[in-house]
């Protein structure tokens, strides 16, 4: 069997170690990727014959073009988190299965919200500058204790972060078009409609994917119905909140302060205001590439390579119907 490489070696080097490699290599010959690159001419010269493929950040789509190359692909194994850059109609014409990552690096997504939750309620960014100012105050401090935060969208990340936060004694609400109420309650959960879930948060987590029915869902109207006070968390996609609008909620005081892992663009204009309001705390889409756990995903794709293999069920599969409804 051959196993194809796609992923650049840069990339390669942040998603499997050795172990994992040597694992790989077990079940097949092992073609790499050796340049600094991801051209589809490159691509096409590795992935020819092969019966496996692995992608990653920065891999090419999986067009008819490049498929071509292999007829024999049944299974491509995506190392990274949407796999909507590389997937592609060609591939489930052609009955190619394909597993995705997100699964894995969603649990440093929620792990993420639920640390920014805690240092937002504790008012830890803003202390913190009060204290190297010279100032040493107990202002505007909430614990995880008798609020209510709201979790929009429960798909893997959303009903994760719920799971965090069963630790403390906090109301959990959702809001999910797909999720039905029983999966939300089974985890202590009750599950609201959207503004509902505005209206009664003080806390409010985005965990919902990119998609037309999500654009702007964070917008002027939908943050006037939040909560005076209220904090908004987004470790999802910058495509859910309209920047403008949460500029004016944070400069006028409407909410305490705004979380952004993500942002639409990515990274933010030099020039724009989110980069100085202080009530405002962003990192650099951080939430599932965390150093030394991205190679949790490479393992996590060669156990996946061996259910297959095994004849056993695929446990992170992604199929073409599930495509709309994912990041």
């Amino acid at each position: 069997m051959k196993i194809a490489m796609l992923m650049d070696k840069n990339t390669r080097a942040q998603v499997l170690d050795q172990e994992t490699i040597r694992r790989f290599a077990t079940h097949g010959e092992l073609a790499w990727n050796e340049t600094e690159q991801n051209e589809t001419e490159n691509a096409k010269r590795i992935i020819r014959g092969a019966d496996v493929a692995v992608t990653s950040w920065g891999s090419p789509p999986m067009t008819k073009e490049l498929l071509d190359e292999a007829p024999g692909l049944k299974l491509v194994l995506h190392a990274a988190g949407s796999v909507k850059p590389i997937v592609t109609e060609e591939m489930y014409r052609r009955g190619i299965r394909i597993i995705s990552s997100a699964y894995v690096l969603s649990s440093g997504v929620s792990e993420t919200a639920l640390g920014l939750t805690i240092a937002s309620c504790k008012n830890f960014f803003s202390l913190n500058q009060e204290i190297r100012q010279g100032g040493w105050s107990h202002t505007d401090i909430t614990d995880l204790y008798g609020i209510t935060v709201g979790i929009v969208g429960f798909g893997i990340a959303g009903s994760h972060f719920a799971e965090l936060l069963a630790n403390f004694s906090v109301k959990v609400i959702s809001y999910d078009l797909y999720v039905p109420a029983p999966r939300m309650e089974a985890l202590g959960v009750e599950k609201v409609e959207f503004e509902e879930l505005l209206r009664r948060s003080d806390v409010v987590s985005l965990h919902a994917p990119s998609i037309d029915e999500t654009y702007h869902m964070i917008n002027s109207k939908t943050l006037q119905k939040m909560k005076d006070g209220a904090i908004l968390i987004n470790t999802a996609r910058g495509s859910l909140v309209d920047q403008e609008a949460l500029i004016h909620a944070l400069e006028s005081g409407k909410l305490k302060a705004a979380c952004l892992d993500v942002t639409d663009p990515e990274p933010p204009a030099p020039d724009s205001r989110l980069r100085t309001l202080p009530n405002c705390i962003l990192t650099p889409h951080l939430a599932g590439q965390a150093g030394n756990g991205l190679r949790k995903i490479g393992l996590h794709c060669c156990l996946e390579l061996e259910r297959f293999l095994a004849g056993k069920p695929l446990l992170y599969g992604v199929t073409e119907e599930m495509l709309a409804r994912m990041a």
